[in-house]
Parts: C-alpha cells; structure tokens; sequence
C-alpha cells in the first residue's frame, strides 16, 4: 500500500472491522469490498499485472478491481464507500467487536 496515500481514521476501523464479522460474506460482497480497497489505498491499477487464464480467484479479484477502477472515483470516495459497505455487512453477516479479526478474502 502506497505510503503517500492518507487513510482516514474511519477506513482504518472498518478494513479492521471487515475482519470481525460472524460469518462469511458472500463472494461478490468480498469483491466489492476488495476493488473499494484497492481503489481506497491508492494502488494503481495500471500498475497491476493480469493474472493467468486459469487463475480465477485472481480474475475475479483483478475484475473487481477494474470495475471500481473504471468508475473514475477518487481515493477519498472508495474509502468512503468501503466504510458503508462495511456497515452493511455487519448488519447483513453480523459482528462481534470482541471477536479476534480473522483474514477475509474472496
């Protein structure tokens, strides 16, 4: 993640909160959060590299990427839309503030 690029204090709490949910988020809320993420960091993806023909979970990540890519919109809006995607899904999957965050990923 680009160090030049601020994260705001809310965007922090959710990539933190995303990891604190009680169960597993369907496969294109996980894509949606991820192409937020990458857009939200400031990762460019001019800069990515397509992955193979048969990796799918890449492709699928890598498409993701692209259509919130493709949308034109800042950093500033891709976190803040992270955050609220967040917040849905803590209300969709269910979350525990205790619980000890686990790697999610689609």
């Amino acid at each position: 993640m680009p160090a030049t690029v601020p994260l705001s204090p809310e965007f922090e709490k959710a990539i933190v909160d995303s990891k604190k949910l009680t169960s597993k988020p369907s496969n294109e809320d996980l894509l949606e959060l991820y192409g937020l993420y990458k857009v939200g960091t400031g990762e460019k993806f001019a800069d990515a590299t397509p992955p193979g023909m048969f990796e799918l979970k890449n492709k699928a990540k890598y498409n993701a990427w692209d259509a919130v890519h493709k949308e034109g919109i800042s950093v500033e809006t891709a976190q803040s839309r992270y955050v609220a995607k967040v917040e849905e899904m803590k209300v969709t999957y269910g979350y525990d503030e205790n619980k000890v965050p686990e790697t999610v990923g689609a």
